[in-house]
């Protein structure tokens, strides 16, 4: 006979309930709905603004150090009604555009070969692997002697830092390919488009868009780059103008720029993701 933990003896037959371990654990793990999200998105946002505007006027209170966001936004302000901002971010647009198409279809290009081709791997996969862990910082000074200060010198650096990403995780998204759903086609006497088409790629589409998404940065940073060593507009050249004068607010505010950016570019690419690869979604 069982004995209840308060003393009282259960009815004759009646069976324990039994307990079930895994029920706390499932209700604490429920997922954050995206309404929550974002909100903690913007809440995080609106805190860090809050605390550096804090901390640049009652810690760093002289602006030739920090700018206050509030400084940053006033001076995007006066850029924008002159049209002065729009010129810059224009300039700089076209720039990550041309370089981030060209070696996105470049790198998807390279890293479909290295996969499917032995012989393709070993040819360009050293290429690949030195031209990677090179700092762009040593050949951008190459390339605007080479190309000149035009738009096709940054367009060149933010190629060479954006198709790395993307032909590395093609590879690697290719080769993840579960091996018995490739037999399993082929046992159905699928042909070689079709295997591609319908496993290989879009087993690899979720590690393509990470390459993508890898490359937003890079590209702006590669931006940035071509224009610190030459360059007659764009934000990089604010920034650099800025800097040799000190003007704080007018850096932060080419900061800001890059920074908006990237966050929507990030949005964008995620969005995409959303619906090429529902079945990836966590």
């Amino acid at each position: 006979m069982t004995i209840a933990t308060d003393g009282a003896v259960p009815p004759a037959g009646t069976a324990p309930t039994p307990s079930r371990p895994g029920t706390s654990r499932r209700r604490r793990n429920v997922p954050t709905s995206p309404a929550r999200q974002k909100l903690i998105s913007v809440a995080s946002v609106v805190g860090g603004l809050l605390i550096w505007e804090l901390l640049g006027r009652f810690v760093v209170s002289n602006s030739l150090f920090l700018a206050t966001p509030l400084q940053a936004m006033a001076e995007l302000a006066r850029m924008t009604a002159s049209g002065e901002l729009q010129y810059h971010v224009w300039v700089s647009g076209q720039e990550f555009i041309y370089g981030f198409l060209i070696a996105s279809i470049a790198g998807i290009a390279i890293g479909l070969a290295m996969a499917s081709s032995r012989a393709a791997n070993a040819a360009l996969g050293p290429w690949v692997a030195g031209l990677y862990a090179t700092p762009i910082i040593a050949i951008a000074p190459l390339v605007i002697l080479w190309a000149g200060i035009g738009i096709w010198s940054k367009v060149i650096v933010v190629i060479s830092v954006v198709i790395f990403p993307v032909i590395i995780n093609t590879e690697a998204g290719i080769r993840s390919t579960d091996k018995a759903l490739v037999e399993a086609i082929r046992s159905f006497g699928a042909s070689r488009t079709q295997l591609f088409t319908k496993v290989m790629l879009p087993s690899a589409l979720p590690f393509i868009l990470a390459g993508l998404r890898l490359g937003i940065g890079r590209g702006l940073i590669g931006v940035v780059v071509g224009e610190l060593f030459g360059a007659r507009a764009g934000v990089g050249f604010v920034i650099l103008q800025s800097a040799e004068v000190f003007n704080m607010p007018r850096l932060f505010a080419g900061v800001a720029v890059l920074a908006a950016a990237g966050i929507a570019l990030m949005a964008l690419c995620r969005a995409a993701e959303t619906k090429l690869v529902p079945w990836n979604r966590s």
